[in-house]
């Protein structure tokens, strides 16, 4: 197999709609609001880790350890679940008591590399060659690493008000993604 233009931009483009890392700039603010900082690297290297070594591992990972897939999707429903939650009704259900631990927990894993990514990986893998999805995980990691160096400005373009209608409007979108999520995995 070599290396295919059309392949990596395919991967590319349904990695990124998958990550919606766009979507997710309300709640990268609110965490970087409660944890003081986000450690843009960390976030960007290990969503990147989990990624790649999901890609060669998942499946055998997973029945090593007597999981399927639709498990793995449930728990990271449940992990979105509550982070929607926390973002509509403001609530506080994730206490962190080491604030640095928010870059990977819940950051990296399962908002950037979470459910949805690992299964989309799996599902990548039987449609396009290894090469091809890795060079649309990088480009993906890229640019969320971009986003999470910039959230500061992102939060003064939007203001106070325009994040609050943000973080809102992207809770109920995070619920209802958990949910469907949920629904998928469970026949529900």
């Amino acid at each position: 197999m070599e290396f295919s233009f059309s392949q990596i931009l395919s991967v590319t483009m349904i990695l990124f709609a998958i990550i919606d890392i766009l979507g997710s700039i309300p709640i990268i603010i609110e965490l970087r609001r409660k944890a003081g900082h986000i450690e843009s690297e960390k976030a960007s290297l290990v969503a990147l880790a989990l990624m790649i070594l999901f890609l060669f591992l998942g499946e055998s990972l997973l029945r090593v350890i007597g999981l399927d897939v639709a498990s793995f999707a449930i728990a990271g429903s449940i992990v979105i679940f509550c982070i929607a939650l926390e973002m509509v009704l403001g609530l506080t259900i994730f206490k962190e008591d080491a604030p640095e631990t928010v870059s990977i927990v819940p950051l990296a894993f399962p908002l950037i590399a979470g459910a949805g990514s690992m299964t989309t990986l799996l599902s990548l893998k039987t449609e396009y060659a290894t090469q091809n999805i890795l060079v649309g995980i990088v480009l993906n990691m890229t640019f969320v690493y971009f986003v999470l160096k910039n959230t500061a400005r992102l939060e003064r373009l939007f203001g106070k008000s325009g994040l609050n209608v943000l973080r809102k409007t992207f809770g109920v979108i995070l619920l209802a993604i958990a949910i469907k999520l949920f629904r998928t995995n469970t026949g529900l």
